[in-house]
């Protein structure tokens, strides 16, 4: 009885200890359970927000704004346009081709961050590129030309030396007459005898326009020789399967012009044999020309591919067009002969300077922060003033160009030197007289009539492009004998 009174009396004890704990413990309790709630309803929110802000389903996105490049009010080419090998197709790596005003060219789709070595971002096999070696006996790659075919002997008949391009132009002929051939697709895709700027296709009258008389009787005979050797070839006696390659002498024309605006002069090594060739690159062949380019060719013989490459070191933004140089070291008239433009900032153009007028060399660079050799000048923009946009190709060339002196170290005495910026100008300034236009005439005409021909517009941009570099020689000088006094 004793024990069952002390149980009870335990029982009850604990109750109410139990009852006083959870009466002292209910706010605490009741107020974490209010926190709990409040995190959850925050964190509710939150995933809400996130769920109904634009970046959570990439698929209802807007496309971000993309930024305007040059490249992006050209039109981009088809896509079909790069797959058009047959054996081997091309491959191009961040770059596209873009259509304009002016015709194809190569931009770069992405930025292009430079690396210590060059960078690959065209490939072009063999097989798709016409290809003849510059010596005998021909070789052609691909050899799509079969054995006794009569183009062969016409080809055979050509100059080793000087007839380059009227070989180059019978390749190009009979690949387009070719069953199944990659260029009776890439053919599509070459200027027309209207939109080639080549002076071979120009007529007398546009030949006048150039106001250089070296120049147009040089391309009067160029063409002349075009001419006899279609008519000699291209006779009634021969075959069809020749006629039709070229029935019209504007025909052969047009593809000797093709022949010398697009070919590359290039080594090439076929196994173990290397060979000296003129080739048509397709797609590379859509590169512009700069003087300043950031890109070049090259030859990887494992493969036999065809590559172009950046410069190492150079970044390339997004949208920047893609360029090789032509022909390094020539002049405006050399490149007008052979590809049909001249460029308004040539580094390596010449003025005849007849005089004996001449300007301290060592000065005339320090003032315009030329550096380097003779023939590697270049601009040192880290030690130029921010903003000094005005040297340019045209000044390096007047580097060139302008009779200078240099004797150790024995320095320039200023009035001497201001007297010979004064006969220099002066004879800059009878060579713009013997034009019959100024350079505002000449870019009225250029303005006020758009639909004039390619060929005219060239020749006009030509003499043009003289004319300023004229003058920018004498704003050089200029400057020149203003900053030699300090």
């Amino acid at each position: 009885m004793a024990t069952s009174i002390l149980l009870q009396q335990s029982i009850i004890c604990n109750h109410q200890l139990v009852k006083n704990n959870l009466a002292a413990t209910k706010p605490n309790f009741v107020e974490k359970c209010k926190k709990v709630r409040d995190i959850k309803a925050r964190v509710a929110v939150d995933a809400m927000e996130t769920a109904t802000s634009p970046t959570a389903f990439p698929f209802f996105q807007t496309e971000p704004k993309q930024e305007d490049t040059p490249a992006s009010k050209l039109e981009l080419a088809d896509p079909e346009f790069y797959k058009m090998g047959f054996v081997r197709s091309m491959r191009a790596y961040g770059v596209e081709f873009r259509e304009g005003p002016n015709g194809f060219g190569v931009y770069a789709s992405k930025d292009i961050e430079p690396t210590r070595r060059a960078k690959v971002v065209m490939e072009i096999p063999l097989e798709l590129m016409l290809t003849i070696s510059q010596k005998t006996p021909w070789m052609f790659f691909p050899d799509i030309i079969p054995v006794g075919h009569p183009i062969f002997d016409i080809i055979n008949s050509t100059h080793p030396e000087t007839d380059w391009d009227l070989r180059m132009a019978c390749l190009l002929l009979y690949a387009f007459d070719h069953d199944k051939n990659f260029w009776q697709l890439y053919g599509d895709f070459l200027p027309s005898a209207e939109e080639c700027t080549s002076l071979l296709l120009a007529t007398e009258d546009d030949l006048k326009e150039l106001h250089d008389e070296n120049l147009a009787s040089t391309m009067r005979k160029e063409k002349a020789r075009a001419l006899e050797f279609w008519e000699k070839n291209w006779h009634h006696g021969m075959p069809l399967k020749v006629k039709r390659l070229a029935r019209d002498p504007e025909r052969f024309i047009w593809a000797v012009s093709m022949a010398q605006t697009r070919h590359i002069n290039f080594r090439i090594r076929v196994g173990s044999l290397v060979q000296d060739a003129n080739m048509f690159a397709p797609y590379a062949d859509m590169l512009n020309h700069s003087c300043q380019p950031n890109c070049f060719f090259h030859w990887r013989f494992r493969d036999r591919m065809f590559e172009v490459m950046t410069n190492a070191g150079q970044r390339i933004k997004k949208g920047e067009e893609m360029t090789v140089n032509y022909m390094r070291g020539q002049r405006n008239n050399m490149l007008m002969q052979r590809y049909g433009f001249s460029s308004l900032s040539n580094p390596w153009d010449v003025l005849p300077f007849s005089g004996n007028a001449k300007i301290h060399l060592d000065s005339f660079l320090s003032v315009f922060n030329i550096s380097g050799s003779y023939e590697d000048y270049y601009h040192n923009a880290k030690i130029a003033n921010e903003g000094d946009n005005f040297v340019d190709g045209a000044v390096l060339a007047a580097a060139r160009t302008l009779p200078t002196w240099s004797e150790g170290d024995i320095p320039p005495i200023p009035s001497l030197e201001i007297k010979a910026v004064k006969t220099l100008q002066e004879e800059c300034q009878q060579i713009l007289a013997e034009y019959s236009t100024t350079s505002k005439q000449d870019q009225h005409i250029l303005d006020s009539t758009p639909e004039m021909s390619w060929t005219r517009e060239t020749a006009i941009k030509y003499r043009l492009h003289r004319k300023l570099f004229v003058e920018k020689v004498i704003e050089a000088l200029d400057i020149y004998q203003d900053r030699i006094l300090f």
